[in-house]
């Protein structure tokens, strides 16, 4: 495959402004750039180019909390407090009762999209766990699985008091440093030395422009703070193929923890967005009969895609600014593993080729969460679900409410269509054992309101 020429020609299909990707394929690593880092500037994008990795980091703070369980520093089963005696959640017996385990798994129950901003200086996370005493706990501690932000800021936290540093610098001398990360940072005067992306979000007429914000709160840096070069991604991912060592020998992680991290922790309400199941840390996937682990990522108009198919010794990474990521990740992938590994790349979950009538009435109502707001209605042409970005969020994304064709697929099942991209999205309903009834949509459980 001419790897630029694929790259190029998906991207331009689907409007990325520029991309960078890699394969790691045992001890050979491919790469290719396409388009611009700003289409403002119009500075081009090369394979030596930085973009946020987005949420792909929690991987990243997730291994610098197992090498903290490597060195007999933490428990990821003991009481939270016990590490950090000053936390208040709402619910006092959570507070007591939370682990290390239920955050590297989404399953603390916590709101995960508070952006709260507290400020630049090295004290920001622990001024944002500060306020955790006021958010809302969505479900009850480890009763399902719910993509939370919120709970890795607080991991970052749990980094910084084991090792008396920032979360910034743990990074730097437990991750960056041994495996020869020099292309990877995580605050934006950091990314100003190097040649970096900026991320764009649809203007007035649907094209790509430059996003008014360049990155997220510094307190949301354990969540999705790292900016890298696609090679120092693949070095990264290079370490868990490898059984926690570097490429020069040197060992960042044991292969015990690298093993727990890939293993199976959760099952997931909704298989159709992010994978089957969890584990600490990593997405799990199931491809053509093969188990792969990975993650996605997205902030401010860029999103990045990581693969690893441990049995093949194959990771590939792509990072992105901006456009229909999703369709050139679903593309691009579909060709990479088919030709490298004869592995087919299942298609997202889409319409039935034959209708499904479903009832939407037990559906309907409101559903929301710390920055969401989504209502099931029925529209003048069938149903519809209606999502509101509030909060912090919205002041920066400036949506507006935005509606969702769903289209029936089985009992509790929907499948919703982006207006904008066109783009299928699951919707799971179900109810926990508790009695509470909740919408799974966008990796995130939302608990019905009224």
């Amino acid at each position: 495959m001419n790897l630029e020429h694929r790259l190029a020609t998906i991207a331009e299909r689907h409007g990325v402004p520029g991309a960078a990707v890699g394969v790691l394929h045992g001890d050979t690593v491919t790469e290719a750039a396409y388009g611009v880092l700003n289409r403002a500037t119009g500075v081009a994008a090369t394979t030596d180019s930085l973009f946020q990795i987005g949420s792909i980091t929690k991987v990243w703070t997730a291994t610098v909390v197992m090498r903290l369980v490597d060195d007999g520093l933490l428990d990821l089963d003991a009481p939270l407090v016990d590490v950090l005696p000053e936390l208040l959640l709402r619910d006092a017996d959570v507070t007591r009762k939370l682990t290390m385990r239920h955050l590297l798994t989404h399953t603390s129950g916590i709101d995960g999209d508070i952006f709260t901003d507290t400020g630049r200086g090295d004290d920001c996370l622990k001024k944002y766990v500060g306020l955790l005493g006021d958010a809302a706990l969505t479900h009850p501690l480890g009763a399902t699985w719910s993509y939370s932000n919120s709970g890795y800021s607080l991991a970052g936290r749990v980094i910084e008091k084991l090792t008396g540093d920032t979360w910034d610098a743990a990074l730097r001398e437990l991750l960056f440093q041994p495996l020869g990360l020099t292309h990877t940072v995580t605050l934006p005067e950091e990314a100003l030395l190097f040649r970096t992306a900026v991320g764009h979000l649809p203007g007035a007429d649907g094209e790509p422009e430059p996003a008014p914000q360049w990155g997220i709160p510094r307190s949301a840096g354990p969540a999705g703070g790292v900016t890298a070069t696609v090679a120092d991604v693949l070095r990264f991912a290079r370490m868990h193929l490898d059984g926690g060592r570097s490429a020069d020998g040197t060992a960042v992680l044991s292969a015990a923890a690298i093993t727990a991290m890939a293993a199976h922790q959760v099952e997931l309400p909704d298989k159709h967005t992010v994978g089957d199941s969890w584990g600490l840390g990593w997405e799990r996937m199931g491809w053509d009969g093969h188990r792969l682990i990975g993650h996605d990522g997205n902030t401010i108009g860029q999103a990045a895609f990581l693969r690893l198919l441990p049995e093949r010794n194959i990771a590939v990474a792509l990072l992105t600014n901006g456009g229909n990521a999703a369709r050139l990740y679903e593309e691009l992938y579909r060709e990479i593993f088919a030709e490298i590994a004869d592995v087919a790349v299942p298609h997202p979950l889409g319409p039935p080729d034959e209708p499904v009538a479903i009832d939407v009435a037990p559906y309907a109502g409101l559903y929301e969460r710390a920055s969401i707001r989504q209502e099931v209605l029925t529209g003048e042409d069938g149903p519809i679900l209606r999502v509101s970005v509030t909060g912090p969020l919205a002041e920066v994304l400036k949506d507006q409410n935005v509606d969702y064709r769903m289209v029936g697929v089985a009992p509790d099942l929907f499948v919703c269509q982006d207006p904008t991209t066109g783009n299928w999205m699951a919707a799971t309903f179900y109810q926990i054992e508790s009695g509470e009834r909740y919408v799974h949509f966008g990796a995130r459980a939302t608990p019905r309101i009224g």
